[in-house]
């Protein structure tokens, strides 16, 4: 398979007219919009009065149909009613217009063929136009005109305007260019919507203690633990130490729970009889609304809480039985903590749970969705033909933004503008395109909940990497790795401005930890860190499907980097070569020191000897010069500065040359579905480069190790000598003046190859002999 040129993947600067305005240099000559104006030919049909009766019955069942050329837009129907309330707005792309009329026509629905009652007609070149923040235009009566031109019975209110996507009627309005769409569900699922993640909080359940507890058997210790279970979250504490009816663990269980808490913490004590058999020895249930919730570390007050036990009778009826016995817990909801549920490379929300924590924002994000380019056929519909029907999602903080679809396009265009509070500027922005599958049936696809939508790709900003108050309007290539390699499947065009209200504050940001204090001053586990941001992205993706239209768990996931925990060949070489990438800086200045102490060039050792003797005499000239070199490099690098946002790159990825086995690895389900000879062989390459990786960070071990038996005594020879050379350093080092210490030092290092030896010097010699605990390993 030929390999796409790598020009393919790469980042376009355009200069697209925005809101009237084109973009001259960083600024827009014009401040209107983020986004190019789409003009629209709204109209809003509001009710009737006075139909005329059309059946045998003399009543009718009207409904509105609006027609431009082509299109064709049509109300709901009401049955039997004389003066029916529609308000609905209907747009007609005026790009796409073809006709010089529009025609608003009042039918009765029949069984047979609808009845005309009466119609209203407007000559385009009349409408007038409406620009916000102009007042809406206000609806008017209309009589209902025959074919003829005539009067008849029946007024309709509508209003006519033309107007562009800045209007308030825009995001309800039924669009011309979804007219094949049919259905209201189908129809709220190409609208734009705005969402909102629910309010995470972290739950600590610290569990105490429990008293007089009721084993059935009482003749043995029992073996207790709590069980503790949140919606499809439980955890349990280890069995406590104590074999008593009173049994003691002390034991903090963390839970992440969202706002409105609609299902109560489950608690059950439990005896471990046999080793697959527990007996529940009381149950209890605590509701959320009405715990304590806490800011920083401070206690909260423990309570007791009663326990009680079901037991189920021959007859299926359960009977309750009342005894003493109660747990011990402290419970409490933290606000100090940020609940993360995104990567943390790309979090765009670092801000504590509690708002009274929140500080003020440092600026306002702007996101304009342009339109794509490009898209690739997405699925197959009537003919075979390919088609797209594509969306995008864009996600920052707590707020999620869905575009409308445009329908059956590889062009879309969107030119939506959308605004969001910034709070910190080393966050990312998020934007993912997507097509939409569940339109024209497509729910009835793909078993239970429909066919999933396909993702097209995604883009990241992160905000720290713009200049503020300037416009970046380029064309992001769209980047999806399949299990058959990387592939480009379109380009997205975006515009973003972040405006800083106080540059002042922004600088200050950057002294301050990244993450609210409570992580540094009571740190979770990396366990638990990994448990509660699964849990937290279950919550969030569960919460966003029920909302209505439902933003689809596919599609959250998608965008929160659901699964990049996996393993994967391709991504750990990246991250092997990322790691290369950084330390080559630090190989060449030692190719650089070496060759100066090899003498390659003469007169560059000459003059390092020159510099280096400077600053040994003046050693309070060291620091000076070290900053003012730094200070020289960043002014020099000024000339390079990137001028274009980061983009997703295959190289760094590797993604353009990853191995057809690796990428199959990497789409493989958790756990295996692969044949056993596949797993095996990838078993035994892993085993592989595990081994390697084992075998450097043992060699790591060993040289600190070698560090540490330097004063331990575990060779007492080599400590030995160690003590006694310190003692003779500490004697000459207070005797001798630093700088002909250091000078000494320095000029050997920089010794003549006619002075050195080919092999190693005595004390790495004597480092190397020191013992380490790997003889200890079995």
């Amino acid at each position: 398979m030929q390999r796409p040129p790598p020009e393919d993947f790469s980042l376009k600067e355009t200069k697209p007219h925005l809101g009237g305005g084109r973009v001259t240099g960083d600024k827009l000559t014009t401040t209107y919009d983020l986004v190019e104006q789409m003009q629209y030919l709204y109209v809003r049909v509001v009710k009737a009065k006075d139909l005329p009766g059309k059946d045998l019955t003399g009543s009718c069942d009207p409904y509105v149909e609006v027609k431009l050329g082509n299109y064709k837009g049509t109300t709901r129907h009401f049955e039997k009613k004389s003066n029916p309330e529609w308000n609905q707005v209907f747009a007609f792309s005026k790009d796409r217009l073809q006709a010089s009329f529009l025609e608003a026509t009042v039918k009765d629905k029949d069984f047979v063929k609808d009845d005309l009652i009466g119609r209203v007609v407007f000559d385009l070149n009349e409408i007038p136009k409406r620009v916000p923040p102009d007042s809406p235009l206000a609806p008017q009566w209309y009589r209902l005109e025959d074919r003829k031109g005539e009067k008849v019975k029946g007024e309709l209110m509508l209003a006519v305007w033309f107007g562009t996507q800045a209007d308030e009627a825009f995001p309800e309005a039924w669009h011309s260019d979804a007219a094949t769409v049919s259905g209201t569900d189908a129809l709220a699922n190409i609208r734009s919507k705005v969402y909102l993640s629910p309010k995470l909080w972290y739950l600590r359940v610290n569990v105490i203690e429990a008293q007089d507890l009721v084993p059935s058997d009482k003749g043995r210790y029992p073996e207790v633990y709590v069980k503790v279970i949140m919606g499809t979250q439980a955890l349990r504490t280890r069995v406590s130490q104590s074999r008593s009816i009173n049994p003691m663990w002390n034991e903090d269980l963390m839970f992440v729970v969202a706002e409105p808490f609609e299902e109560p913490l489950i608690l059950s004590v439990e005896d471990r009889v046999a080793p697959n058999k527990d007996e529940v020895l009381g149950r209890c249930a605590v509701p959320l609304q009405y715990l304590d919730r806490r800011f920083d570390f401070k206690p909260v007050n423990s309570r007791w809480f009663n326990l009680e036990k079901h037991v189920i009778l021959e007859g299926g009826e359960k009977k309750e039985i009342k005894f003493a016995s109660k747990i011990h817990m402290r419970i409490c909801l933290e606000g100090g903590y940020h609940v993360l549920d995104e990567s943390t490379h790309y979090s765009s929300d670092l801000r504590p749970t509690a708002k009274q924590l929140w500080k003020p924002n440092i600026g306002v994000l702007e996101l304009g969705i342009l339109n794509a380019t490009g898209l690739m056929p997405m699925k197959a519909k009537e003919g075979g033909r390919g088609a797209t029907d594509a969306y995008c999602v864009a996600k920052y903080g707590q707020k999620w933004i869905r575009t409308r679809t445009i329908i059956d396009s590889f062009t879309p265009r969107w030119n939506e503008q959308y605004t969001w509070e910034v709070f910190d500027p080393c966050t990312v922005v998020t934007v993912g395109v997507f097509d939409n599958c569940h339109l024209h049936g497509g729910d009835k696809n793909g078993g239970p909940g429909g066919g999933k939508d396909s993702r097209i790709g995604k883009v990241r900003i992160r905000l720290s990497t713009l200049e503020t108050d300037r416009v970046y309007t380029h064309s992001y290539p769209l980047l999806v790795l399949h299990p058959n390699g990387v592939k480009k499947m379109g380009e997205i065009h975006l515009a973003v401005r972040f405006t800083c209200s106080s540059l002042l504050n922004m600088m200050y940001m950057y002294s301050l930890p990244l993450l609210p204090k409570m992580h540094y001053l009571h740190p979770l586990t990396v366990s638990q860190l990994d448990n509660l941001r699964h849990q937290a992205t279950q919550i969030v993706s569960t919460r966003l499907t029920r909302a209505e239209p439902p933003l689809r768990k596919e599609v959250v996931e998608y965008m929160l980097d659901v699964g990049s925990h996996m393993w994967s060949m391709r991504r750990s070489k990246a991250n092997f070569f990322r790691i290369m990438g950084v330390l080559s800086g630090v190989i060449a200045v030692g190719k650089w020191f070496e060759q100066i102490c090899v003498w390659k060039n003469p007169i560059t050792t000459v003059l390092i000897h020159i510099l280096f003797i400077i600053l040994v005499v003046y050693p309070e000239l060291i620091l000076p010069t070290v900053f003012l070199y730094l200070f020289l490099i960043g002014v020099w690098y000024y000339r390079w500065r990137p001028r274009h946002p980061p983009h997703m790159d295959t190289r760094l990825s590797h993604a353009d040359s990853a191995h057809p086995d690796e990428l199959d690895e990497e789409f493989d389900t958790f756990p295996t579905s692969r044949p056993a000879d596949i797993v095996r062989m990838r078993y035994d390459r892993l085993r592989s480069i595990a081994g390697r990786i084992q075998t450097v960070v043992g060699d790591l071990a060993t040289q600190g190790e070698r560090f540490q038996s330097l004063l331990s005594w575990r060779d007492p020879r080599a400590t030995a000598l160690f003590v006694l050379f310190c003692l003779i350093a500490a004697v000459i080092l207070y005797v001798t003046p630093f700088q002909f210490v250091a000078l000494a030092i320095g000029l050997y290092v920089l010794r003549h190859p006619k002075l050195r030896y080919k092999l190693p010097s005595v004390p790495l010699n004597f480092f190397r002999r020191l013992p380490a605990r790997t003889d200890c390993m079995l």
